[in-house]
């Protein structure tokens, strides 16, 4: 399971979110300035200034609402949330193919995410659209909802052919760097709390739990 997707904001938080965003017009700026050489190319969004209040307060209430939702955690096995940023996409904006940064300033990039903020069909085109080595992606969720994938992979934003797209971006260090090992645990977790909610505690399921802590230890860092 290399993707997940999950409720992460009520209707009341993305309500008072959208509300305080819409109050800083001047707070937002070109996205260019925080890509990369070669994404800048392909960059055409504004973006939140990070240094303002209203960023840094939501950055801090998207983090907490993160690390404390346990599907995120047992999916990410999350050591580091690397901050968040609020982009904007009107009608004729896009983000072209790219890759995200292996290192930002505060750590390693194994993982990106989006959080949608506004009505899916508010707005034409925006999806995002994440490619693999076989096959291409494209997602387009419910406003409040968040996907997390591979920061190793090739992505875009689809050109808005009418109405806003309003996403919280970020990305995520996690114990354990491989794809497929966080799979392997993020399966075995899944499993067994499945029967535990299912059966109940028991000696055998003692035995899975500490096997998944066990492989935890050696496979992260």
């Amino acid at each position: 399971m290399n993707y997940l997707t999950c409720s992460l904001l009520n209707d009341e938080e993305i309500k008072t979110i959208k509300k305080d965003l819409n109050f800083s017009n001047k707070n937002w700026e070109d996205g260019k300035k925080t890509a990369g050489r070669h994404a800048a190319e392909v960059k055409n969004n504004l973006q939140l200034n990070r240094k303002s209040d209203i960023s840094q307060k939501y950055t801090t209430f998207i983090i907490n609402k993160m690390v404390s939702n346990p599907l995120i955690k047992s999916f990410s096995l999350t050591k580091k949330i690397h901050g968040t940023m609020f982009t904007k996409s009107k009608r004729g904006m896009k983000y072209g193919t790219h890759i995200d940064n292996a290192y930002m300033s505060t750590g390693r990039a194994d993982l990106s995410f989006s959080i949608f903020l506004n009505k899916k069909n508010s707005y034409g085109g925006g999806e995002l659209v994440i490619e693999n080595i076989n096959t291409e992606n494209k997602f387009k969720l419910n406003e409040g909802e968040i996907i997390i994938y591979p920061s190793t992979y090739l992505h875009s934003v689809e050109e808005i052919t009418n109405g806003e797209r309003l996403v919280c971006v970020g990305w995520i260090e996690s114990y354990v760097k491989s794809i497929e090992e966080r799979e392997y645990l993020f399966d075995i977790d899944a499993g067994a709390r499945g029967i535990l909610a299912k059966y109940g505690r028991s000696d055998e399921l003692d035995l899975i739990f500490k096997s998944y802590s066990n492989l935890l230890r050696v496979l992260g860092n």
